[in-house]
């Protein structure tokens, strides 16, 4: 027999793949946009990156994993990208002004009393820009950044849903 220098690639782990390719591109495209075009985030824009991370973790955790295992970390994708979907509504409210952040750093800091040197002493180091700020990324169309990241997450909840259920219904066959 001949040996192959090149395997098939098995087909069930390009979903996983796939999903830690999404999130590396969702932060890749997040810290472009903060060190490349210079857009300060938000505290609530920091914590919308992390079920992206989480995604890419599982993602790799279950490309390397074989049968059943693989399938169950790919399923606990889900609730991580309806986290991802769930902080996006809540930040794309703020930015509406449907309610305020659930952060207090996405404040204004309130300074009460003391000297001048004392209230300088207290600000924070860098400035912050508020949540309720939204960035828009392509001139005239007004969807922020928070809401194509929700849109982004929602689509990536569809199509892993999707895939893991038709695969569970041939499974069945």
């Amino acid at each position: 027999m001949k040996s192959h220098v090149f395997r098939r690639v098995d087909i069930r782990l390009w979903l996983p793949l796939t999903l830690a390719a999404a999130g590396a591109i969702a932060l890749g495209i997040a810290e472009w946009v903060e060190h490349g075009l210079g857009m300060a985030p938000c505290g609530l824009c920091l914590w919308e990156r992390w079920p992206y991370r989480l995604l890419i973790a599982l993602g790799i955790l279950a490309a390397l994993a074989r049968g059943r295992g693989r399938r169950g970390i790919v399923w606990l994708c889900v609730p991580v990208l309806m986290a991802a979907c769930g902080l996006s509504v809540v930040h794309v409210g703020v930015e509406q002004g449907w309610w305020p952040s659930p952060l207090p750093e996405c404040r204004a800091p309130v300074f009460h009393g003391g000297t001048f040197a004392e209230r300088l002493a207290a600000m924070p180091l860098r400035p912050a820009k508020p949540c309720d700020a939204p960035t828009y990324l392509i001139s005239g169309l007004k969807l922020s950044m928070t809401a194509m990241g929700g849109l982004y997450a929602l689509g990536l909840l569809g199509i892993t849903t999707s895939c893991l259920v038709r695969g569970r219904r041939t499974d069945r066959r």
